[in-house]
């Protein structure tokens, strides 16, 4: 792995925990892009659903109140 020097000097200067710090930027990838495949994955349910939705109205839809 390979990081900017200036930006780590920059960030040991403000004290940031290079580690935690990565990690919470990994985190952040890995949830972006596991949302990502989660749509791919189920991108024909969700097209199917929609279609519904557009024939046939929300199914609970009598039951809202605004």
């Amino acid at each position: 792995m390979t990081l900017d020097a200036a930006l780590l000097d920059e960030a040991k200067s403000h004290g940031i925990n290079l580690s935690r710090a990565a990690e919470a930027g990994i985190f952040a990838e890995l949830k972006q892009a596991r949302a990502e495949a989660w749509k791919r994955e189920n991108a024909e349910a969700i097209q199917r659903y929609n279609a519904f939705v557009e024939a046939e109205g929300l199914p609970l839809e009598a039951y809202r109140v605004f």
